[in-house]
Formats: structure tokens, sequence, C-alpha cells
């Protein structure tokens, strides 16, 4: 065996190893990250749980932060709108707001 092909299997190796530490590291991510999700998160509230108006049918009114449109949306019991998108800036403040009673609303 040359010093090349020495090489190339080595390379390899360390390819493959590397491979499985990633996909050692993605799934242990995702786990984690579905451990820690809400597990009230799709659970509807009352708007006046966090001083929101509401449009008369259960659902809060509110000013869209990512597409500065008035939404009535529901809120879940995290102060997360429906429309919510996770690690998106504008809905993560949105949803900040909320629980905080900062909220812009029509």
């Amino acid at each position: 065996m040359t010093l090349t092909d020495r090489f190339r299997r080595v390379l390899r190796q360390q390819a493959r190893k590397a491979g499985r530490e990633y996909t050692r590291s993605r799934d242990a991510y995702r786990e984690g990250r579905m451990e820690g999700a809400d597990p009230g998160r799709d659970e509807p509230t009352d708007p006046a749980t966090f001083d929101l108006p509401d449009d008369g049918d259960g659902s809060a009114r509110i000013v869209c932060r990512r597409y500065a449109e008035k939404r009535a949306v529901v809120v879940d019991r995290g102060g997360r709108p429906e429309c919510f998108t996770a690690d998106h800036v504008d809905c993560e403040g949105c949803a900040e707001d909320v629980r905080e009673g900062r909220v812009q609303t029509w």
C-alpha cells in the first residue's frame, strides 16, 4: 500500500467519523428541542389572559410585526399567536410582547 492509498483511507475514515458525529449531534439537538417544547403550545386561551382585545369569536386582535397587518388570531397558553413561526425574530418579539402585554392591537 502506497502513501497515497493510506492517506486516502485515513481521509475516508475521518470523513465517515465526522458524518457520524454530525448525525448524533443533529439528532440530540432535535430531541432536546422536542423535550423543551411547551406541552400547551396548541391549546388556545382567552385573549383576556394577556390583556388583549378580542373579536367576539375568541380570537385576539393584534398587529402582526412580521407582515405589519391587522389580524384576529388565536393565542395559545404560551402567549404565541397561531401565526407564530419559531426562530423568526419578528415572531419571537411578538410572542414576547403578547406575554408582557405590550403588543400593538387594533
